[in-house]
């Protein structure tokens, strides 16, 4: 399971709504979108729950893995689904070296408050279940859902012994299945408190399988391990402060640690899938790298699947189209080029080229090159009239497709980096969603620019609605240029 938060929580009395599809089938693995909805009965009132994503695997017959076949997409919001679930995958398989990247860091702060702080010892609890049928499926394997009621039962008594309440699970990190247990197995329940941040607290949960022969041998199965963080209010709703806790062991330091790197990754998912358009620019930092990469490509896509696109001028091989929703306006050009689409993909995810074709953009540099799929520029821009030149911090996340219907994506957005702090010598400016999708059309390719519009940009648009200038044309007719001129080049 991916990591799950909890937005509302479900009384008594209330319907509940649980919705699931396959959002994408990978080679031997597929994920599973969840969406679990509340409904009051008295009120109507309707409030999203938790949405989640799992991962499955075909059980196998023997010993070879089972390979799936393609979902079959039938709406607009199955293709979007299938085209972030690739996304959601970066981020799973990447999470682990962010984690230990962010522990290594942690470790170098060895101090914590240790006045009035209450032993972790104290809070350990243990519990032992009996998986009896009603606790399985048809493969006499105990449902997954089993697990996680019981593991949130040990935690909540767990951080109870801290907070003299009644504790409210907010959040699960990490809920990892590392083996089956079947009817007839004893599972072992080991809770015991992290660490205490304020407001909130995360509890450890680890679970053991035993069948009768590895109980008599003391032969454990190591099947599943979560972090849960719960926070408690009062009578007012108000959120109340855990007190401080001290690690009493080299394993308690330890899980003391990890608990701060969840923490800024937890924190950093937050701020990330939020999409606060009041804050567009977002820090650049280790927690954070695969958050902002997501959001990078996601706000694009989204962009790009809105309904709505109005066309508003066409010429020869372009055209614009707008969108408007409320007080946002977005753009969107469309061209024609006469190469194959991979080339035009290598041409334009490569920034330090837009000069030649852009002349928007005055200077272009690679600040960080983070991976083949992400790199950071900074940009600088020609002054307009009566105005400072303006500057930019931007991260470029590229991706190729999957498979030939899907397009190249090249997503950009500002980010906040501190070793490039604003100049005074230039207004720095912010991209909200801009980008390219390039899709394949036999020799030739269809290239779709982006852009959701900021200050910066407005007035370039508002010329070109009105007729005064054909800035945006002209600019994509260079592209053209460019792009066919360089793929003659690589052909000879």
């Amino acid at each position: 399971m991916d990591d799950i938060q909890f937005e509302e929580a479900a009384r008594v009395g209330q319907i509940i709504t649980i919705k699931a599809k396959v959002n994408r089938a990978f080679k031997t693995s597929m994920e599973v979108g969840i969406k679990v909805m509340v409904q009051d009965v008295l009120t109507n009132v309707e409030k999203i729950v938790s949405v989640a994503y799992a991962t499955y695997v075909a059980k196998p017959v023997g010993a070879g893995k089972i390979e799936l076949e393609p979902v079959k997409l039938l709406s607009t919001e199955d293709h979007l689904e299938h085209t972030l679930a690739i996304e959601r995958r970066r981020i799973r398989l990447g999470y682990e070296q962010v984690f230990q990247n962010l522990m290594q860091e942690s470790n170098k702060e060895d101090s914590f408050e240790e006045e009035d702080a209450v032993s972790t010892d104290l809070t350990h609890v243990q519990s032992i279940e009996l998986v009896q049928p009603p606790h399985a499926n048809h493969h006499g394997n105990t449902f997954g859902g089993q697990i996680m009621a019981w593991m949130e039962t040990v935690a909540s008594i767990s951080a109870s012994r801290l907070c003299r309440s009644h504790p409210i699970l907010k959040s699960v990190n990490m809920f990892k299945f590392w083996g089956p247990s079947v009817v007839g197995d004893r599972l072992v329940f080991n809770a015991i408190v992290n660490n205490t941040f304020q407001n909130s607290v995360e509890v450890g949960v680890r679970v053991e399988a035993y069948n009768c022969e590895e109980w008599i041998k003391d032969q454990a199965r190591h099947i599943n391990s979560a972090f849960l963080i719960f926070n408690t209010v009062n009578d007012k709703g108000e959120l109340l402060t855990f007190p401080r806790i001290k690690p009493t062991t080299k394993d308690g330091m330890r899980r003391y640690h990890g608990a701060i790197a969840r923490r800024r990754i937890r924190l950093a998912r937050k701020c990330m899938l939020s999409a606060k358009e009041d804050k567009p620019s977002d820090s650049w930092e280790t927690s954070n790298q695969a958050y902002v990469s997501y959001s990078n490509i996601s706000a694009l896509t989204h962009l790009a699947a809105k309904p709505g696109w109005e066309i508003t001028s066409t010429l020869d091989d372009i055209k614009i189209w707008t969108h408007e929703e409320g007080d946002v306006l977005s753009f969107k050009v469309e061209m024609q080029v006469k190469i194959q689409s991979h080339l035009a993909f290598s041409l334009l995810s490569d920034f330090t080229f837009r000069q030649q074709w852009d002349k928007h953009f005055l200077t272009c540099k690679v600040l960080q090159a983070v991976n083949e799929d992400e790199k950071i520029y900074y940009v600088t821009s020609p002054p307009m009239t009566g105005h400072k030149p303006r500057d930019f911090v931007i991260l470029v996340s590229q991706r190729q497709p999957c498979k030939p219907s899907e397009p190249y994506i090249v997503a950009v957005k500002s980010v906040t980096l501190t070793s490039m702090p604003p100049s005074p010598e230039y207004c720095r400016s912010e991209i909200l969603c801009a980008g390219f999708q390039i899709y394949n059309d036999n020799s030739f390719c269809k290239v779709c620019y982006f852009n959701q519009v900021t200050s910066g940009i407005m007035p370039y648009l508002a010329a070109n609605l009105t007729g005064s200038s054909k800035s945006i044309e002209d600019t994509a007719l260079e592209c053209i240029k460019f792009l066919e001129m360089k793929g003659r080049k690589s052909w000879i």
